[in-house]
């Protein structure tokens, strides 16, 4: 069955990389994805996939399924296609999204046999307003026995962690004045973002290595010779777990509340993007993944130690159901994520064949589950040791 599926997989090889090149050529920002999500969706239902369309209201996020009408366990496919201001595909979405449905096309090949459901889940923008936080949020994962998607990269790299996020932005309000003529009758907003930022310096100090705080004034003043009335900071605050993330942000709130009070400004805080949580990864399930690269003539030596690339909105999701989050070398060149090298390397037939890869892994894993119940349960069991201790 697994030839099956990896024939099904080549067979429709060409359509799903000249997919991966339009959306690579046509780069669109998160939820702003329409060129890409037409297409996604019309390949599916080309395989009678039937497809929820502007799923949670939200225009470019859909859900595809093919149900066996046998019982069997349900599988999640995840796609990725939004891109990066000014860098387009830098991160490879356009390569995720079909690893995704290429994969749920294998396990077509042999699900109405083997029993169970497939998923396909269109999730917009992963790089800011994950769509798969609402999506978890609102219970859409809390059936699914367990989700499976790969991320593109320089290396083969076992599915490890990602960091919790809080993306905080910082409002503030004083009173203008001509700097020159009457700086006494003026309120400086931006000195009350500048004391955020120096507050926050200083407390690095006292926090975790594995906490990230970065940060940018947005808007810092109209006119050098007028005392700004208005000034906005935006915050990334990121930890290993949600728990410390949280103490974290509670901090950096402090620090901005002692500027507006040193300052004599007001503050508004907000959430200008979503929170991310950290990512678990079920070990079980992982390790039937790196057992299909080994067969594929991916070595364990050739597979590095999954490490956190920043924070993931699959995150959310790894709290609902097992999930893992590899990624697959579809490079030589070791060149980062979000850089221009990335993207350009990332439309080559290297990385094409590479997503093909993927495709055949994820759906090989998959079949590998639905087939093997004392596996699944074995997967059940890690993740509801997971929670609990949580």
């Amino acid at each position: 069955m697994k030839e099956r599926i990896y024939n099904t997989i080549d067979f429709h090889t060409p359509e799903f990389q000249a997919i991966s090149t339009y959306i690579g050529q046509n780069p669109e920002l998160g939820h702003e994805e329409f060129l890409a999500c037409a297409r996604l969706i019309e390949e599916l239902e080309r395989h009678d996939f039937t497809v929820e369309r502007a799923v949670l209201d939200i225009p470019t996020a859909f859900i595809g399924v093919y149900d066996s009408g046998k019982p069997g366990p349900t599988v999640a496919f995840l796609a990725e296609y939004d891109a990066l201001p000014e860098l387009g595909h830098a991160c490879g979405h356009h390569l995720i999204c079909m690893m995704s449905i290429g994969a749920a096309v294998g396990l077509k090949s042999v699900i109405d046999e083997t029993g169970g459901v497939i998923r396909v889940y269109g999730t917009p923008a992963e790089e800011t307003k994950g769509a798969k936080v609402p999506m978890a949020a609102a219970g859409l994962f809390d059936d699914v026995d367990f989700a499976l998607m790969a991320h593109p990269y320089y290396t083969y790299e076992r599915s490890g962690e990602s960091l919790a996020l809080d993306a905080i932005q910082f409002e503030y309000f004083g009173k203008a004045a001509h700097a020159a003529a009457s700086p006494y009758e003026g309120v400086n907003a931006l000195d009350a973002v500048l004391m955020l930022f120096n507050s926050v310096n200083a407390l690095r100090q006292q926090l975790r290595s594995d906490v990230r705080i970065h940060g940018i004034i947005t808007e810092g003043g109209q006119a050098a010779n007028i005392i700004p009335d208005y000034a906005v900071a935006q915050f990334y605050v990121r930890s290993s777990s949600r728990a410390y993330t949280n103490e974290v942000a509670a901090k950096v709130l402090k620090c901005a509340e002692g500027a507006a009070l040193q300052t004599g400004c007001t503050l508004t805080t907000s959430n200008y993007e979503y929170s991310y949580d950290e990512l678990n990864t079920n070990e079980t399930l992982s390790a039937v993944f790196n057992r299909n690269l080994s067969s594929a003539g991916i070595t364990e030596d050739m597979i590095q130690t999954g490490k956190d690339h920043g924070s993931l909105d699959l995150g959310n999701v790894s709290l609902h159901c097992p999930t893992i989050h590899p990624y697959m070398k579809v490079i030589e060149e070791k060149h980062l994520l979000h850089t221009p090298e990335f993207r350009d390397l990332a439309m080559k037939q290297r990385a094409l064949d590479g997503m093909i890869l993927a495709a055949k892994m994820l759906a090989a894993t998959a079949y590998d589950v639905i087939t093997d119940p004392a596996l699944l349960a074995e997967i059940k069991a890690e993740f509801e040791r997971t929670r609990s201790a949580r």
